[in-house]
Order: structure tokens, then C-alpha cells, then sequence
């Protein structure tokens, strides 16, 4: 099974050729990181291969996470790779905010998803996905790392941490104030 690619880029209409030791590989990526890539171009991809008895295709992805999602999406009954690697591009946080707060519409802007895959997707995604916070999709801040390092180091638990720390300003409080105000609640 190809799992990571390698190599420069030879695009064509819908999908792109990563040339990697003289060998060409045929790679279905979605249309936001196609537009992006330009012949020649050195990319690394991470590869989901799909084998069915009359196929093998392969689909790229830029990050595991994105990979990760589209094996989600592909365990829903009726949908098919075409429909999960247009679905990834829609991004991993809109996905999670449709799933987690039952947003129809976003899936249905997607061709071939209707009202009723729409519905499976976010119901079968639910159990999975859990929530935000359990998930991790996103990179969190260095500040976010920091401080969650600095608690570790006193002994404070990593779920009970992230759980105190997304309820806290990261964004106007200096790491000081922050960490005062995590060992507070943390206590």
C-alpha cells in the first residue's frame, strides 16, 4: 500500500502525476490544493490508497489529519471517495463545526450530498468525531503549548489542562497571568 509520496508535480485535468524516481503516480487531490500546485513543483503528500476489484486509485493529502478525515468520511455509508475528497475540502474546522452543531447545509453544498447523507454524515460522525477539543484537528498556539507544558511540569493532568485552558483569553492575557489563572481553576 503507497501511504506518503514524494516528488514533483505534472498536473493534469482533475487530478496531479507525482513524478518520483522516474515513475509517475496518478493522485487524486481536491480542487483547493490543486489550484494551489504549479508543474515542476516539489510536494509532499500523504496517501490513502483505494483498492476495489476493478480499481486503484490513490488520493493525496497535504496532512494526516486531512487524510484521517477523509478515511471518516469514507466508513459513512454512501460516500464514495469522489464525494469524501470533495467534502475534506470544505477544511477539517468546518467539518467539525457541521457535525457538532448539525449544520445540514454545509454538506449539502457538496455535489452528490443530499438532505439524507447529510444527516448520516453528521449522526455517524458524532460518535467519532466527539468534540472539538477531544479531536485536536487544528494546531494549537505556541502559547497554548507553553503554558500546557509549564502545567504538565506541575503535575496537573493533560485533559483536565486543555479543558481549563480553552476557557481562558490566550489571545489578550500575558503567559504569567494565564498560568495563575489555570492553577486556580486546575486546584
Amino acid at each position: 500500500m503507497i501511504a506518503y509520496l514524494k516528488g514533483q508535480v505534472l498536473l493534469t485535468n482533475n487530478e496531479a502525476i507525482i513524478i518520483t524516481q522516474n515513475i509517475g503516480y496518478g493522485v487524486h487531490i481536491n480542487q483547493k490544493l490543486l489550484s494551489q500546485l504549479q508543474n515542476g513543483q516539489e510536494i509532499e503528500l500523504f496517501i490513502y490508497t483505494h483498492v476495489r476489484e476493478d480499481k486503484l486509485e490513490l488520493y493525496g493529502f497535504s496532512d494526516s489529519r486531512e487524510k484521517e478525515l477523509f478515511t471518516m468520511l469514507l466508513a459513512v455509508s454512501g460516500v464514495g471517495p469522489s464525494t469524501a475528497l470533495n467534502l475534506v475540502s470544505l477544511g477539517k474546522e468546518k467539518i467539525v463545526d457541521g457535525v457538532q452543531n448539525a449544520q445540514i447545509t454545509i454538506f449539502t453544498s457538496i455535489p452528490r450530498v443530499g438532505k439524507k447523507l447529510a444527516q448520516k454524515i453528521i449522526i455517524d460522525l458524532k460518535s467519532k468525531l466527539g468534540e472539538l477539543k477531544a479531536l485536536d484537528l487544528g494546531p494549537k498556539s505556541i502559547k497554548f503549548t507553553q503554558i500546557q507544558e509549564a502545567l504538565l511540569s506541575l503535575g496537573f493532568e493533560e485533559n483536565r489542562i486543555s479543558e481549563v485552558l480553552e476557557n481562558l483569553d490566550l489571545e489578550h492575557l500575558d503567559e504569567s497571568t494565564l498560568i495563575k489563572q489555570a492553577i486556580a481553576k486546575l486546584k
